[in-house]
């Protein structure tokens, strides 16, 4: 008797278990497993699979019939066209603000900052390709912001998303733009602000706000509605803060 009870309990959870595939950009990895993580501790039959990869591409992906339920955007215009052409069918909302990091593993004197690559000695500048992924467009801006577009355009080294672009900064290049919140995981925690990596000066870019979106095969899933509805909690906006990026109350 014991036994079918417990029989009927496990199919019981294995109806309501189920998985969700959510599509995430680049600059999220560190922050999407804790998140995983404290949504897991409400909705524990609920299987997360994440994707990682440069907004840009995922949109095409997306328009293109990817099986994605979610999508978590490095800006909010890739969002925006989804939802305006009917692949999404929620209004993007922003989730994060993102903010910009130089990066630099040569020694260089990183005080000075983005001017710093008119140096000779700065080669290779590493960022995301500015058409897919939004930190590297955001990267553009403040070079040319900064009046240091036109000496650094032949230096760049493009990363198909940004952590390719992080990865390149760290070995290939000499200097790097990447996401600022990629220095706040527990792997990054020996690169030191002021030494290996500085904020970019905010004023040179336009500020990276960070959109989310139900895409049109989850308009009915119950698991994704509470995904993203604990995307834009307080318990997420508290673990997006820990990792560096901006968020509203």
């Amino acid at each position: 008797m014991l036994k079918l009870f417990l029989s009927s309990v496990l199919l019981s959870a294995s109806l309501l278990a189920g998985e969700i595939s959510v599509a995430v950009a680049a600059n999220l990895s560190d922050a999407i497993e804790v998140l995983k993580t404290e949504f897991a501790k409400t909705n524990p039959n609920t299987k997360v699979n994440t994707i990682l990869g440069a907004s840009g591409k995922f949109t095409t992906q997306i328009k293109s019939g990817a099986p994605f339920d979610l999508f978590l955007s490095a800006d909010m215009k890739f969002p925006e066209n989804l939802y305006a052409e009917q692949f999404a069918v929620t209004k993007p909302i922003v989730y994060a603000s993102g903010a910009l990091a130089m990066v630099s593993t040569k020694g260089l004197d990183l005080s000075q900052g983005i001017a710093i690559l008119n140096d000779p000695k700065v080669e290779k500048v590493a960022i995301a390709n500015p058409a897919t992924a939004p930190y590297g467009t955001a990267s553009v801006e403040a070079f040319k912001n900064a009046k240091v577009f036109e000496k650094t355009e032949p230096k760049l080294v493009y990363g198909d998303s940004i952590g390719q672009a992080l990865q390149f900064a760290l070995t290939a290049a000499d200097v790097g733009f990447v996401n600022a919140s990629a220095f706040y995981s527990d792997k990054m925690k020996n690169y030191k602000e002021g030494k290996e990596w500085v904020m970019v000066d905010a004023k040179l870019y336009t500020p990276i706000a960070q959109g989310i979106v139900v895409l049109k095969q989850a308009e009915h899933n119950a698991e994704a509605k509470a995904f993203y509805d604990f995307i834009l909690s307080a318990p997420a906006k508290k673990i997006f803060k820990s990792y560096g990026y901006l968020v509203n109350e």
